[in-house]
């Protein structure tokens, strides 16, 4: 039997998904070549002109080289043809099809305008990609023909790739809603937010398309979100609406659709037929924005924004319309406590914006074309500065949390979820959904079987029909049929006054349920670029199966496919697999012209099925992921009839062996700035001990409770920090 070993996990990680990209936080180096000494000018010209972009003879990103690339200007009022540092839109593949940076072919750079504490954008996003689909952000220093700019933040595109990640789909309806200054014919008035107009040209005043011809699928979704509201949630995303609109609200980002100017956010529609607002442009979050409010805004007109602000605006169709259903907004302010509780009434917020200030700290005085003094980049973390006063972030959110918590909406009590269900259930069988609910006038299971699915809403009854024989002790029930995918389900219940979530950042997180027979799909690996080799010494995809059961089986006759709608792609030869064992199929596209099993296709990392079934063409067991880390195994936790975790691959192994020594975690509970550094390293998100090794495995530090580690007489290179399930890899500079 193979052991793992902690050197072999440190070492893979150095090649997975969880290693260092671009937008990792730290301070990245662009370097951006020009062949023109005019270039500002061209730029300020191009900009003017709302078209072109000018070449770069090459742009270096921490040493790596893109050529040929598209800059241009962008930005509102963070754009001024008088700014040496002007926010910047970098296009890696302008002229190059697929010259990226680490998969990214767009890079967006802000210029800090409007925010001395340069953290608001950086901090802004990374709260929200807890709860809803968000950019990544970090830093960068801009140097253009060998002269640095400036320091800038760092924001991930809102474009195919960011859709293919949060919704799995590239080609859907896109929008960037925007005042564009076209005058259409026929078309009057106020641009709202959100406004139905029968005629489905005027759009093009108020959204930038950003998908093919896709206007009548805007104007039959504004419809019903203005015209026939109660079907809202058969074109609206309902629930990362109300995620986004309480973010805004809580951080009092007022520069966006929460307010009253129609831009800085996108809608896209999923594969589902809903369109979702998606967050953008955050550095103004944190009440630096105040246009809407009645004149003069005052620091605690900030701090006690309503939080149900512009209800009763009815040029705002998305808060007027949403906050005319008291679900919504017992939902709204469910979610609004989770992200006050999880990120500000802990103060993680200010703990996490002082690291961050630590980050850029030597940048910032480095920086030839800062728009604040360095007392003002330090004190506007707790304190206004500027001529025209800019509120500090603590001195914002200290009172405000306060007043939050005092309202009648958070002092109320919401109902308690305590979930029933653990066991795994049998393929195209019905299960009982229970949960322990108290408190509550109403409760609704959302379920689902695959990421890409819309969750599907039933009401849940305490009747005394889900198994405990007694109807009004509190235990509410439904029951679903099942095919041969994993349950994927939340709980909401709510009372007169207050609603809450089970688990509590649903729909971003769920609990799930194994659908389960004997034979199962055991573990998948769709992105194996160096971790498991074939006979041949090749790293293709691989799925394996396991068999639970007491006899062996032969699995000639049965079926692996990736594709629903042809489920006997590939035929299994005449092959046993024994009782308690694994067979390991390589998808390759290989066929039979190698030794072992080898499929006819191969599987896609992005979003894939796999589908398992027998000689009669019964699905014994399928599987959906997404979004596949490298070099990093989905397998069943507990080996054979739990539900899919990431993990360290255990080919051919009890998954469940695999001990939480080496498990990884898919999205990394600690994080470690700055990265790459030379002198302190700073851990986050942890309150385990602390363990750093070296590229052979060898403990360097630790083990230790601590969050701040010195560096400076290390010797260079990449070493790995390790605390509990999670593994981040640095660079020593």
């Amino acid at each position: 039997m193979r052991k793992l070993t902690l050197s072999l996990l440190l070492i893979s990680c150095s090649f997975s998904s969880f290693c260092q990209d671009v937008f990792d936080v730290g301070v990245r180096n662009i370097e951006i070549f020009f062949n023109e000494p005019n270039w500002d000018d061209s730029l300020d010209l191009y900009y003017a002109n709302g078209t072109q972009r000018l070449i770069a003879d090459s742009v270096i990103i921490d040493g790596e080289v893109d050529q040929d690339v598209g800059i241009k200007y962008k930005g509102n009022s963070s754009y001024n043809v008088n700014n040496v540092k002007n926010p910047l839109n970098i296009k890696l593949d302008y002229i190059n099809n697929g010259q990226s940076i680490d998969g990214y072919n767009v890079l967006k750079l802000s210029n800090g305008f409007r925010d001395p504490s340069f953290v608001r954008e950086v901090l802004s996003y990374e709260m929200a990609r807890e709860y809803m689909p968000a950019s990544k952000a970090t830093y960068a220093n801009v140097f253009v023909d060998g002269t640095l700019i400036g320091l800038y933040t760092c924001v991930q595109s809102i474009d195919d790739d960011f859709t293919n990640e949060h919704f799995y789909e590239r080609k859907g309806p896109f929008f960037k809603a925007d005042n564009t200054g076209l005058s259409v014919q026929g078309c009057m008035g106020q641009l709202g937010i959100l406004e139905y107009y029968a005629d489905t040209n005027c759009y093009q005043r108020a959204y930038e398309m950003e998908s093919t011809w896709d206007w009548t699928k805007l104007g039959g979704f504004l419809d019903t979100l203005n015209n026939h509201f109660t079907e809202v949630e058969n074109v609206l995303d309902i629930d990362r609406t109300l995620w986004m609109m309480a973010f805004e609200n809580l951080t009092v980002c007022l520069d966006g659709p929460i307010n009253s100017i129609p831009h800085n956010f996108y809608l896209f529609k999923d594969n589902n037929g809903r369109f979702s607002p998606l967050l953008w442009d955050m550095n103004m979050a944190f009440g630096t924005f105040t246009n809407g409010l009645p004149n003069p805004v005052t620091n605690t007109d900030l701090q006690e924004l309503d939080i149900f602000h512009n209800s009763n605006d009815a040029s705002n169709k998305l808060t007027s319309q949403i906050f005319s259903s008291d679900r919504y907004k017992r939902m709204y302010i469910a979610h609004m406590r989770t992200i006050l509780d999880e990120q500000f009434s802990n103060n993680n917020y200010s703990v996490r914006a002082a690291q961050l200030q630590q980050i850029i700290d030597a940048d910032v005085v480095a920086d030839p074309n800062t728009f604040y003094s360095y007392i003002d980049f330090t004190d506007n973390l707790n304190a206004s500065v500027g001529v025209n006063p800019i509120i500090g972030i603590s001195e914002l959110m200290n009172d405000r949390i306060t007043f939050l918590q005092n309202l009648p909406e958070f002092t109320t009590n919401p109902p308690t979820v305590s979930v029933l269900n653990s066991n795994s259930v049998l393929p195209h069988t019905t299960t009982n959904i229970i949960a322990n609910v108290q408190n509550a006038n109403y409760v609704y299971l959302a379920y689902r079987f695959k990421f890409s699915d819309k969750f599907e809403k039933l009401e849940m009854f305490d009747d005394g029909n889900n198994g405990d024989g007694a109807a009004g002790d509190g235990v509410y029930g439904v029951t679903i049929s099942v095919d041969a995918r994993d349950v994927q389900y939340y709980v909401y219940a709510e009372n007169a006054t207050a609603g809450i979530f089970s688990p509590q950042r649903a729909e971003k997180e769920f609990h799930q349920i194994a659908v389960v027979s004997g034979l199962v799909i055991n573990e998948i690996m769709a992105a194996n670029f160096s971790k498991v080799s074939d006979q041949d010494g090749e790293y293709d995809d691989w799925v394996e199966l396991y068999n639970g059961g007491n006899t062996s089986i032969n699995l000639e006759g049965f079926y692996l496919s990736d594709n629903e709608n042809d489920l006997t792609k590939w035929i299994f030869p005449n092959t046993v697999i024994q009782a308690n064992d694994y067979k390991i199929i390589w998808c390759d596209t290989a066929g039979s012209s190698q030794t072992g099993l080898h499929t006819t296709y191969r599987l896609s990392a992005d979003q894939e099925e796999v589908y398992l079934t027998d000689p009669s063409g019964v699905v014994v067991d399928a599987v959906h992921f997404v979004n596949m880390p490298t070099d990093v195994a989905y397998a069943r936790v507990p080996n054979g009839d739990g539900v899919f975790i990431h993990q360290e691959e255990s080919q051919d192994l009890n998954n469940q062996s695999v001990s939480s020594e080496n498990n990884i975690s898919h999205t990394s509970k600690i994080r470690v700035y700055p990265n790459p550094s030379n002198s302190k390293i700073y851990i986050l998100g942890t309150n385990q001990k602390v363990e750093v090794y070296n590229m052979i495995g060898k403990l360097v530090y630790g083990p230790d409770n601590t969050t701040t580690i010195n560096i400076s007489d290390w010797e260079s290179g990449i070493y790995f920090v390790k605390s509990g399930l999670s593994v981040v890899k640095i660079i020593k500079h």
